[in-house]
């Protein structure tokens, strides 16, 4: 079974920059994507960023494309989420998730198992 943890939520000012963090257990953990989802109070949840099984391509949301940068350390089963530059409409709940897949993958319903959300809230 994969658990999934997620950290690195909190309260920040626009264009501070925050560090998420996903842990994960489940020994097929390391040889699918990862992804990064958000949902803002009163919007459907939307695509972040999309990082392949080794690390060697990801792929972003218009949006956040040049500000955000995702990695992961398979050693560790821990995929990351750099966050730069925040503005209020980057508030929201992030999720991590595992695909099924090791490629990029942007949509929410190819991942088997999401984590339970941190909160990212972003103002003055």
């Amino acid at each position: 079974q994969v658990q999934r943890v997620e950290s690195g939520g909190e309260l920040v000012q626009p264009g501070d920059s925050l560090r998420l963090s996903c842990a994960a257990s489940g020994r097929t953990v390391s040889r699918s994507a990862r992804g990064w989802f958000r949902q803002a109070p009163g919007k459907e949840r939307e695509f972040v960023a999309t990082i392949n099984w080794n690390g060697g391509s990801t792929y972003y949301t218009n949006s956040v494309r040049g500000r955000f940068t995702i990695s992961r350390d398979n050693a560790k089963n821990t995929v990351f989420l750099q966050m730069n530059s925040l503005t209020p409409a980057d508030t929201a709940v992030y999720s991590c998730a595992a695909g099924a897949g090791g490629g990029l993958e942007t949509r929410a319903f190819a991942y088997a198992v999401w984590g339970q959300g941190t909160q990212v809230t972003v103002s003055s």
